[in-house]
């Protein structure tokens, strides 16, 4: 089987947001353990206006195309009003097939460490048929950013996002299987 290609979605696109700094930490963990290509997935770069808002063809075509060159996923999410942001539910909006019959991983933040985002993603995840795997990574604003700003997570996230990414590779692979 080809090397399986995971996304790491970053689910903010407010200014001074901590996502890109999570994203980069679950990018070098992934890239160490050899198992799969990860590669960041910023929504912020695709631009996408609100759904029904305005003629998004060229944005809604690169972000479907890229989300269908995926196997999986891993969603950066922050915990906004105990849900997601309103920029990753319009991403996700903007997507159908491309999402359909892959697996996702959460790592979520917050000030209970995002598990309401996570929680309201799971949801939202199984209406497009990705399949969560149960291991999640749950980042505390209190104690896992300096100042609610700068990204120092404890050592003991690590085993909850190596086990959340066994998970996501070896779902990703299975179903694989189902879109070939």
């Amino acid at each position: 089987m080809p090397t399986l290609k995971i996304g790491i979605i970053l689910g903010s696109t407010r200014q001074g947001r901590v996502s890109p700094q999570v994203g980069e930490w679950v990018k070098k963990i992934a890239d160490g353990r050899n198992d799969a290509n990860y590669e960041i997935v910023d929504i912020a770069e695709y631009k996408l206006p609100l759904l029904g808002e305005a003629d998004a063809t060229e944005q809604a075509t690169a972000w479907n195309t890229k989300l269908a060159s995926l196997d999986g996923f891993v969603f950066v999410v922050a915990e906004y009003n105990h849900s997601i942001t309103g920029a990753l539910k319009n991403a996700i909006d903007f997507a159908r097939e491309a999402w359909n019959n892959k697996a996702a991983g959460i790592v979520s933040y917050g000030s209970v460490g995002g598990a309401r985002a996570a929680e309201h993603l799971r949801g939202i995840l199984g209406e497009v048929s990705i399949a969560d795997v149960r291991v999640h990574v749950a980042l505390s604003l209190f104690t896992d950013f300096e100042n609610g700003s700068v990204f120092k997570p404890a050592e003991l996230h690590l085993t909850n996002l190596n086990g959340m990414l066994d998970q996501v590779v070896a779902w990703s692979g299975a179903l694989k299987t189902l879109r070939s």
